[in-house]
């Protein structure tokens, strides 16, 4: 698909990291022995650049730290300022951010020391009632348990946790992670209700997406409870990941927005990746439209059914079964299909989103 790109940055961001790669090799250096040390998170500098959307700092931030590769460690947006905050654990790589119009924070935790936390957490610590995801701001792993995770499980995950020393934290969420299936719009199924979550389009033809633990390959879909069909579900995957894919019927072309529950609707242009501090707002069949933020990428969810789901984006947004597929947008850009979470909306909770850019990727699709 075509995304709309950052004015002005591409070129200075490609320029920026080709100065900082011949410079270092960009070569990864861990806190072993015989090794310089990691300095601690430091000030952030000076910002170089104007205010950015967040859909805009998605993209620059994607843009940067996979130019970077090692020498990044994330990013986050300030909403307040409108900037965006990259980590980095070089001073090559923070001039690249710097000259890219983005902003340079020094931290101690490499990617690479990120992703290690990760892959011991997935080897020891695989318990339902689970969550873990990289935040940025505190460049750490943030392990969440729900309120299943007690008693022997909870002293597990604690050890393991305390082992990983300063790469991971533990918390406690309320409620506990399921898929948020009761079965934008509400669409219907043999299997429950679930929820829209964009009109895209596939050779020329109109389809839509949701959530894959909604239905599998075949089934059929309809706007209200036992009405006739909509359309059919082509592509479904979970677990592991969670999308589907349903080709409307007999229909012309659908529109590319989303339901805000007030009688109006958002225009939707593009998809975009998240950014950790990015506004986000969710829209669903049981609760409607909730806003909240983006508080961690890349998140694995052991769902209390035994399903594990990786590459999440995990939010503070609620939402409530029948909500699952719905959609997770920021202004005019596609961000996310809801997948499952804890909580619901009267207390609040923490809710998983499904990437749309990765969506489209595999099913070969646009928004359209």
């Amino acid at each position: 698909m075509k995304h709309r790109r950052i004015s002005g940055r591409k070129a200075a961001l490609a320029g920026a990291c080709a100065l900082a790669l011949a410079a270092t090799g960009l070569t990864l250096q861990s806190a072993g022995a015989g090794e310089r040390p990691r300095p601690a998170a430091g000030p952030l500098s000076a910002a170089a650049a104007g205010p950015l959307s967040a859909a805009d700092a998605g993209e620059l931030a994607a843009e940067l730290t996979g130019k970077l590769g090692d020498g990044a460690a994330g990013a986050h947006y300030d909403a307040g300022t409108r900037t965006l905050v990259v980590n980095v654990v070089d001073r090559a790589a923070a001039t690249a951010v710097r000259d890219a119009g983005a902003r340079a924070r020094t931290v101690a935790n490499s990617t690479a020391e990120l992703d290690g936390a990760r892959r011991t957490l997935a080897e020891k610590a695989a318990i339902p009632g689970t969550a873990w995801a990289r935040d940025p701001v505190s460049n750490k792993i943030t392990v969440t348990a729900d309120r299943t995770v007690t008693g022997a499980k909870w002293d597990r995950l604690a050890a393991v946790v305390e082992k990983l020393g300063g790469t991971a934290e533990l918390r406690k969420s309320p409620g506990e992670f399921t898929p948020l299936a009761s079965g934008g719009d509400a669409i219907h199924s043999g299997g429950g209700r679930c929820s829209l979550g964009f009109n895209v389009v596939k050779n020329g033809a109109p389809h839509f997406i949701t959530a894959g633990h909604c239905g599998q390959p075949g089934s059929q879909w309809s706007a209200t409870a036992g009405g006739a069909p909509i359309g059919r579900m082509t592509d479904s995957s979970f677990p592991g990941d969670d999308y589907a894919l349903v080709k409307y019927g007999a229909t012309g072309p659908q529109p590319s927005e989303v339901n805000l529950h007030n009688g109006s609707a958002q225009p939707i242009a593009r998809a975009g990746e998240a950014t950790v501090g990015m506004p986000v707002k969710r829209s669903g069949s049981t609760t409607g439209l909730h806003e909240g933020a983006v508080t961690g990428l890349g998140a694995t969810v052991n769902y209390g059914n035994g399903d594990v789901v990786n590459g999440l984006i995990q939010t503070d947004v609620c939402a409530e079964p029948g909500d699952s597929g719905g959609s997770l947008f920021s202004g005019d850009t596609a961000i996310g299909l809801t997948s499952g979470g804890s909580g619901d909306c009267a207390a609040g909770g923490t809710t998983f989103f499904q990437p749309v850019p990765e969506v489209l990727r595999a099913v070969g699709a646009n928004i359209g």
